[in-house]
């Protein structure tokens, strides 16, 4: 069942300690997906143009593993596992839960952008960041890891004020 739109605020994932505020980001002019400053690494980007977590589609959170002053807000995001749980803290004041499906680690050069962005189906979420091998030469990471999770189907979802009593 997918939610209406709310813009997101928080971005929780208990297996891995992640409780990180969330901006908006957009596409840069260049293509690629804007993330937020390296002075704000603890941060997490939603890709403010696809849906809201909880829409039908993909929904994009993109953050920094780490920076020159410390791990980023997917510093662990790695490690996760399928079978855990994320959570999205929204502005109308639903959290909706998610669960892993896979982790997949792809080298930049062969993102899989139909996977992360593609907006058709039941609402679902992606998780984005660097990792792989840092190249000092190019100062960025060579790959990403990305997350992918599916909204857990729960009446607690749902907008407030919209339950039915029994």
């Amino acid at each position: 069942m997918a939610l209406r739109p709310s813009v997101p605020e928080r971005v929780r994932i208990p297996s891995i300690k992640v409780n990180a505020p969330i901006r908006r980001v957009t596409t840069e002019r260049d293509g690629t997906l804007g993330v937020p400053p390296l002075t704000r690494v603890r941060e997490v980007g939603w890709w403010e143009d696809g849906p809201t977590p909880g829409e039908n589609g993909s929904s994009v959170l993109v953050g920094h593993v780490d920076s020159k002053s410390g791990p980023g807000a997917f510093y662990r995001l790695g490690a996760l596992r399928p079978g855990r749980r994320i959570e999205v803290v929204r502005a109308d004041g639903t959290a909706p839960a998610f669960r892993i499906d896979r982790i997949k680690r792809v080298d930049k050069d062969e993102f899989p952008t139909d996977s992360v962005y593609g907006q058709q189906g039941q609402p679902e979420l992606r998780l984005v960041t660097c990792g792989g091998r840092f190249d000092r030469k190019r100062g960025h990471y060579l790959d990403n890891v990305i997350v992918y999770a599916s909204l857990i189907p729960d009446p607690r979802n749902a907008v407030p004020g919209t339950h039915r009593k029994s």
